[in-house]
């Protein structure tokens, strides 16, 4: 497993020596939609209080950017992408970083459409699928931090279920099945900034997934992973097919690893997959005690994932072996069985925490990342739901 670049945010998490009149601070935020209400609860991660509960036109999945500055609220019921201001930045200096904290606010920016669906972003490049229009609407992330709307618009050949990716002087559009638009996608069409198409469709059947880890970009297929990768004249597109090894299935759900560069997928309800595509044997199999329901990276301790089951267990997954080394009993158990879309847990991590959500009793549980254990709840009103984790540490200097 290839050994990344630390990210800015790990960095800062790690402290700096100094400079002198300044003054080390930290700052973490949790951004949490509700199940059934338009609103989205800021909270303090350190002090654990609410900051503030700002409303939007229906319940948000959200997706934080990798700059931590935005948080996109995509309502897809509500056809409308809202995007919140976190209030925290965190600029890199080389020898330290300078931290900087205001309010959360929801910016007087938004995007409608038709059932909106999948947010990437690659390098600022924010690119916004609407399903129901088969559109992707671009936006560059500083520009929309500045009040700015604007967006360019990637037309696919018919609505459906699809992903796009803002990808340097590129863009990569979900292609639809023709046939039947109404199933997943079957390919990966490569276009220039002009939406002009550039070389042949990749195929890519039931495309569903999507993920980033270092330099290497995934979509998930029923044959295997489409990696892609920066090249001379464009994106370089090759096919890595699933092990004959591995039992019948396909990830549906792509997350790619921190720190360290690898993908972990859902391989069917039980078991998740750990992808090395560095190495020969690029899937590991990994067995589930009970079904799952969510899973995260840890953006700060690059070992790690974690896996939150249906029997109220989160379990630490260290990614080097391969295998579940801790696991805690956290909520009453969440049954996959019922609508795809009922309120389960979800998970975020800050920089030494992990916090799942328990929508069911109105709690945040908190877990302490260095030594796996128990660290108390967080109440909110309603059913806390999605949830990211925005901040890191950096200096305050007095000027």
């Amino acid at each position: 497993m290839r050994l990344l670049k630390c990210s800015t945010a790990l960095a800062f998490a790690l402290g700096f020596a100094g400079a002198s009149q300044a003054e080390e601070l930290q700052a973490w935020r949790y951004f949490v939609s509700d199940h059934a209400q338009p609103s989205i609860t800021v909270v303090d991660a350190v002090s654990k209080q609410t900051l503030d509960t700002l409303t939007v036109n229906g319940p948000a999945a959200l997706h934080r950017t990798s700059s931590g500055e935005s948080v996109f609220a995509i309502q897809g019921a509500a056809g409308v992408v809202n995007v919140v201001s976190t209030g925290i930045s965190v600029h890199d200096h080389g020898d330290h970083g300078d931290l900087k904290v205001e309010d959360a606010s929801l910016l007087d920016v938004s995007f409608a459409g038709a059932k909106p669906s999948h947010f990437v972003e690659h390098g600022g490049a924010i690119a916004l699928f609407f399903d129901g229009e088969g559109i992707s609407r671009n936006v560059m992330e500083d520009a929309v931090l500045q009040g700015d709307a604007t967006f360019v618009e990637y037309k696919t050949k018919a609505p459906h279920h699809g992903v796009s990716v803002a990808y340097g002087d590129h863009v990569l559009l979900s292609e639809p099945n023709e046939e039947k638009p109404d199933e997943l996608p079957v390919g990966i069409r490569v276009v220039d900034r002009a939406g002009d198409m550039v070389g042949d469709v990749h195929a890519c059947p039931d495309l569903h997934g999507e993920a980033s880890s270092g330099n290497l970009l995934a979509f998930a297929c029923a044959t295997g992973l489409l990696l892609v990768t920066h090249g001379d004249n464009g994106p370089q597109v090759r096919h890595l097919p699933y092990a004959e090894a591995l039992p019948a299935g396909k990830s549906t759900t792509l997350i790619g690893g921190r720190g360290l560069q690898y993908f972990l997928g859902n391989y069917g309800p039980d078991r998740i997959v750990l992808i090395d595509p560095a190495e020969a044997e690029a899937f590991r199999l990994i067995e589930l005690p009970v079904r799952r329901v969510h899973f995260a990276v840890d953006p700060v301790r690059s070992k790690f994932a974690y896996i939150f089951t249906e029997d109220g267990q989160l379990h630490q997954l260290d990614v080097l072996s391969g295998t579940l080394v801790q696991s805690l009993k956290l909520t009453d158990p969440y049954s996959m069985d019922g609508h795809w879309s009922d309120p389960r847990p979800r998970i975020a991590v800050s920089g030494t925490e992990i916090a799942v959500t328990d929508p069911l009793k109105g709690l945040i549980h908190l877990v302490n990342a260095e030594i796996f254990e128990p660290a108390g709840s967080i109440s909110l009103d309603g059913k806390p739901f999605n949830i990211v984790a925005v901040g890191g540490s950096g200096e305050k200097h007095d000027h």
